[in-house]
């Protein structure tokens, strides 16, 4: 049972799950000014601002460069897999989501030609991200990781 004491006491885990917390709460938060409207789905979905993937992984880098040094194994592997998910947040998933818009519009054009419902699925739009929302994302995990490593033992 210690390998389950180990895990949820891992600094560099609680940093990344606090920093992905952190952005989808201020998601939910943001999302209902905007909107004028609470939605809870907004917390576990993906897209919006800021960017929940990019706060993770950045914090995770920036805790690894803080705690292990940046000429370690771990913070490359790390700050590699976060340009990684940043740039696919910012490309393939933001076309992705830009291609379901356009997509779920002609569907609405089909069924109100038709009058009925043609097709049964709603395509996700908000999957991808803008440069500013992996911007505030890779800021919001950077700063958490410096807040933890003042905090975490």
């Amino acid at each position: 049972m210690t390998w389950f004491y180990d895990l949820i006491h891992n600094p560099f885990l609680i940093t990344a799950v606090s920093s992905w917390a952190i952005a989808q709460v201020l998601k939910v938060l943001i999302n209902a000014f905007m909107t004028k409207k609470f939605s809870i789905e907004r917390l576990f979905g993906d897209g919006g601002m800021p960017s929940g993937h990019s706060a993770t992984v950045s914090s995770l880098a920036a805790f690894t460069a803080l705690r292990c040094g940046c000429d370690s194994f771990a913070f490359a592997v790390t700050a590699v897999m976060a340009i990684i998910v940043c740039h696919d947040a910012m490309g393939v998933r933001l076309e992705t989501g830009k291609q379901a818009m356009v997509l779920n519009e002609i569907i609405k054009h089909f069924e109100d030609f038709a009058k009925e419902d043609l097709f049964s699925v709603t395509l996700k739009e908000f999957v991808g991200h803008t440069p500013s929302q992996v911007c505030v994302g890779i800021l919001l995990g950077i700063a958490n990781a410096f807040s933890m490593n003042h905090f975490l033992p």
